[in-house]
């Protein structure tokens, strides 16, 4: 992201088509010298000539490689900040201008490449807007219209019956058993209607790309971005008579901040974060991010091949070990199954220029990668969103995500197009974009696995997907009724680029 024109892609504040704000500061330079373990390997190290960057260099997962790379990592001026030895991934700081290129030719490195153009500053906060705050006197209109049974401002959310999630919490409000975690800007385990369902023991900070256990690490600062928050209460907001209600209600909630304070996040803090949820017994993960400062990464380009490599290894950690991850499709109106998309913000932490790319080569991380239940969004009206991106055989499943209330009006009561969230600090707030989806379907994947205690992660994908309300492709799409198609949608009924499977189903999750 960048503080000048904010481009976090995965949520749209209001007013909607503006980039949601997030304030935030780069990760000071933190480092661990690896210790000399011995080895042959030899690799000149040039000056501290440049400035100090974060890499991330890959090799054969298992200490011995590590061990000896890692021996090669201070000769070429680097030093190990973490080695996560079970993904062959190792976190590396480093000022010599070209130890990626020195560090490739290391005998048993796979691939290796920075993973920032902006280098290791000191902290600095840059606040650049916020979300759409519920007021006072809207909080207490919803509370007049909210029904027996349903909690304060549960008349605004639209988004709950769009999914079945009423229908399905007379039934059950999910397994306290089951835990997912939020990989975001963290979140705010003060705030009522996350409090009840937190869980500290399987939350960290993972920004730096080590974790930070300490207690409240997880937490954003006044001034940093309210989103991983707001996805939180969206998953699991406590039904206990005090705002919004969650998709799954019952489940836990853990928080894995990766986003500096300026809202970038990082390879190394996306890496920490998959390993920990891979090893905390994380059930299902949100990812309502693309991991800076590259958009879509080129696996013909060292650098961007050597993220690609990192985070496909660390999801699929995770996925080994239980978890099942599900990511935001982004905001751009982009086809990603088309030939070619224009890329005009990357790098966003350096000179970005516009670059025509082929989506099937260059890879958003992690929504593009295997295993990885890729999620589209849609408004009131049950319509693509009109940011939403889409593709045929990308997009696995729709979710409310919310839209401009001129293009999909919500049955009253509810009174805005966007969908509502907890923001730190005990408020209610009105947020919108792919980004808000996620957190419907990582709902539904954890009322599924509530209901299926056993389901490893293929299955609890497979029964997200058919359980999914099927949609037909909306054909013309004109979502703001211009008389100009705004998006082509392939597929058939049972597939397409528009919803994937269909529409997530929360009341089917625990019927089934």
């Amino acid at each position: 992201m960048t503080v000048f024109q904010p481009r976090h892609r995965r949520v749209l504040a209001v007013p909607l088509g503006m980039a949601m704000a997030t304030a935030l500061a780069f990760l000071p330079d933190v480092s661990a010298s690896a210790a000399d373990t011995g080895g042959t390997t030899s690799v000149s190290a040039a000056a501290a000539d440049g400035p100090s960057l974060s890499y991330v260099v890959n090799v054969r997962p298992g200490h011995g490689t590590s061990e000896r790379v890692q021996k090669a990592v201070e000769r070429a001026g680097g030093s190990v900040v973490i080695a996560y030895d079970e993904i062959g991934v190792i976190v590396v700081h480093s000022s010599n201008a070209d130890f990626a290129t020195a560090i490739r030719k290391v005998p048993g490195v796979d691939s290796a490449g920075a993973t920032r153009n902006a280098p290791l500053p000191a902290q600095s906060t840059t606040d650049v807007g916020t979300p759409q705050v519920l007021s006072s006197e809207q909080v207490a209109q919803a509370d007049a219209q909210a029904t027996d049974g349903q909690d304060p401002l549960e008349p605004l959310q639209w988004d709950l019956p769009a999914i079945k999630a009423d229908k399905a919490h007379e039934k059950t409000l999910g397994s306290s058993k089951v835990t997912v975690a939020v990989i975001d800007t963290g979140v705010d385990d003060t705030h009522p209607d996350i409090a009840p369902n937190f869980s500290a023991a399987q939350s960290t900070n993972c920004v730096s790309g080590k974790p930070d256990t300490t207690y409240g690490a997880w937490r954003p600062s006044a001034a940093e971005s309210p989103h991983g928050t707001h996805v939180a209460g969206e998953i699991a907001g406590a039904k206990n008579g005090i705002g919004i209600t969650g998709v799954a209600p019952g489940v836990k909630v853990a928080g894995i901040k990766v986003a500096t304070s300026q809202g970038y996040f990082y390879t190394e803090a996306v890496v920490c974060g998959f390993v920990w949820a891979a090893e905390h017994h994380i059930d299902v993960t949100n990812n309502s991010y693309y991991t800076d400062p590259w958009y879509f990464n080129c696996t013909d380009d060292p650098d961007q091949k050597a993220l690609v490599d990192a985070i496909t290894r660390a999801s699929r950690f995770a996925e080994h070990k239980g978890t099942v991850n599900v990511a935001a499709a982004g905001n751009e109106s982009y086809d990603l199954a088309s030939d070619s998309i224009t890329d005009p913000v990357s790098p966003n932490d350096g000179t970005p220029s516009d670059r025509v790319i082929d989506p099937h080569k260059c890879f958003d991380i992690p929504t593009q990668l295997p295993g990885v239940v890729t999620v589209a969004a849609t408004g009131a009206k049950g319509l693509k969103s009109s940011f939403s991106n889409y593709g045929l055989g990308v997009i696995d499943i729709a979710a409310p995500g919310g839209d401009s209330t001129a293009y999909q009006a919500p049955q009253p009561p509810a009174t805005s197009g966007l969908i509502l969230g907890p923001l730190p600090g005990g408020r209610w707030g009105y947020m919108a974009g792919t980004s808000m989806a996620t957190p419907h379907v990582v709902g539904v994947a954890a009322l599924i696995k509530s209901t299926h205690p056993h389901a490893s992660p293929a299955l609890v994908k497979a029964l997200l997907y058919a359980e999914a309300t099927a949609t037909p492709c909306t054909d013309p799409y004109d979502i703001n009724g211009d008389g100009k198609v705004d998006a082509v949608c392939e597929g058939s009924k049972n597939r397409n680029g528009f919803y994937g499977w269909g529409i997530a189903d929360a009341l089917a999750a625990v019927s089934r």
